[in-house]
């Protein structure tokens, strides 16, 4: 089974613009997300997926900088960017990640590989609330060549896999449980504000350590709440 991560990655946004390249901790966000990547089993290549546009060249002259793949393809079309990256490497299974997830759980991810190793559904399903930031997406290349042929609304060109949960009756699945320690739907982990990037910061500065387990950051955030409410108040941006 071979299965790979592709980030997508780029600098562009209307609420934090180049974000992805922000400081955080003794590194950056991009260093944080790539090397929790890394540290998931059962993958053989981490690829971070950015655009055609000029200003997404830092985000390719960062990966030539630090030895990590780079493939660049459509900016508003993310669905045929992801396919025709994975095209590439000829994979059985993708792994989905997005660059503004600075804290993505590997630990999940590891058990969410397991699952996929076992039961070569189409694509699992996270059940349980968990914090936002925190989730991976595990689906077959094949059932992302059909999404790819299939789904032509702007939500399945931007979002990828939304295909996938909107006709869910045209794909095998299997179920991962959130562990309980992870079931903090109240608390936001990813960077989309400036309220964001002060959260992420304060955690990163109080591990320093980009591996450190997310168990431990939920942790923290419960037991010092005013950190935690630095973005309690950010609406995250519907489907549309």
């Amino acid at each position: 089974m071979k299965t790979i991560v592709i980030i997508q990655a780029r600098m562009g946004s209307s609420r934090l613009s180049g974000k992805i390249l922000k400081p955080l901790g003794e590194v950056d966000v991009l260093t944080y997300v790539t090397s929790r990547c890394r540290k998931i089993q059962g993958v053989s290549e981490v690829i971070v997926a950015t655009s055609l546009l000029r200003q997404d060249d830092a985000v390719e002259q960062w990966c030539v900088e630090n030895g990590i793949a780079c493939f660049r393809g459509s900016e508003e079309d993310v669905l045929d960017r992801y396919v025709q990256c994975a095209k590439q490497y000829e994979p059985d299974y993708v792994m989905r990640v997005t660059s503004d997830c600075p804290f993505v759980d590997y630990e999940m991810a590891n058990d969410i590989v397991a699952i996929m190793e076992r039961e070569r559904v189409d694509i699992v399903d996270v059940v349980g609330e968990m914090p936002r930031g925190l989730a991976v997406e595990l689906i077959s290349y094949k059932a992302l060549l059909f999404i790819h042929e299939n789904g032509q609304e702007p939500r399945h060109r931007e979002h990828v896999t939304y295909y996938a949960y909107e006709y869910r009756e045209q794909f095998q699945r299997a179920v991962y449980d959130v562990p309980v320690n992870r079931l903090y739907p109240e608390l936001r982990i990813t960077l989309d504000t400036e309220e964001d990037y002060a959260l992420c910061q304060a955690v990163a500065s109080h591990f320093n350590n980009s591996l450190v387990s997310n168990s431990d950051v939920i942790q923290y955030l419960v037991e010092h709440p005013e950190v935690a409410k630095l973005n309690t108040h950010i609406e995250q941006k519907p489907v549309i």
